[in-house]
Formats: structure tokens, C-alpha cells, sequence
């Protein structure tokens, strides 16, 4: 990922989008699943791992997830590698 990605405010969607999708993967979970956990949508949910859609969160719902995940909230806002960087 290029540095001026890295730069801007929607990368932090972009984060957590995709940390919420590895570890509720991890988890076992499906979207649904995880909708029925944690009392949210599953269209917030679907908006949430979107990397194109840029949905907004409050850090306490983050947290309800991590919770749901069995996870610390860090681990949804660790920065992510460049998928490309990570198969050299």
C-alpha cells in the first residue's frame, strides 16, 4: 500500500475493515453469526469489512466486537501490510 493511502483519514477504515474480517474468520464466525453475537446488523456488519464503503463505528461498538471475538480491541486497529509485499 502507497504511503499517501497510508495517509489518508479513510485508511482507519480500511483497518478496520479488514481486521474485523481476519479475526472473525479466525473466530469461525460468518457475518451472520457474528450479527447475532454481538446484537448488530448484518448490513453494518457487511459495511464495517467493506474496504470500499468507509463505515463509521464507535469505539465502543468496535469493542463489543473484540469482546464477541475474544480478542483485545488493539488487535482490530493493528496497521496492516500491503497484501502484494506480504507474497514477496
Amino acid at each position: 500500500m502507497n504511503d499517501k493511502v497510508k495517509t489518508d483519514e479513510n485508511y482507519a477504515y480500511i483497518i478496520l475493515a479488514k481486521n474485523l474480517k481476519k479475526y472473525r474468520k479466525a473466530a469461525g464466525l460468518t457475518q451472520q453469526q457474528l450479527s447475532d453475537k454481538s446484537l448488530y446488523a448484518l448490513s453494518f456488519i457487511k459495511n464495517l469489512e467493506s474496504e470500499s464503503v468507509y463505515q463509521t463505528a464507535s469505539i465502543g461498538t468496535v469493542y463489543k466486537f473484540a469482546q464477541v471475538l475474544n480478542i483485545p480491541l488493539s488487535k482490530l486497529f493493528e496497521d496492516v501490510e500491503d497484501e502484494k509485499q506480504d507474497q514477496h
